[in-house]
């Protein structure tokens, strides 16, 4: 019985460490926009054409976003939700 209990707990913190791992890389991701090539952007676009990944028809559309590293977005030519939804309403 004891070593059905020890080896539930050592699963236990083995499964948190993975959860808490997925977590931290999942924070270290930012929302970049004018980035993503056609059918790889990551959800739905600023103009509300469509609402999923992989559904843009245009490479780097201002309005299409895709998830990259933290930091890395104006060095990939990218913008934030701000800026792009500025470029956006701007050309309406």
């Amino acid at each position: 019985m004891n070593n059905k209990l020890l080896v539930s707990a050592a699963l236990a913190a083995v499964m948190s460490t993975g959860v808490i791992a997925s977590a931290e890389a999942a924070s270290k991701k930012e929302k970049c926009y004018g980035v993503a090539k056609a059918g790889q952007n990551d959800c739905a676009n600023l103009a509300g054409t469509h609402s999923c990944a992989g559904q843009s028809s245009l490479s780097d559309d201002k309005g299409e976003w895709k998830l990259v590293t933290k930091g890395t977005c104006s060095t990939l030519g990218g913008l934030s939700k701000k800026e792009a939804k500025k470029i956006y309403l701007a050309s309406k």
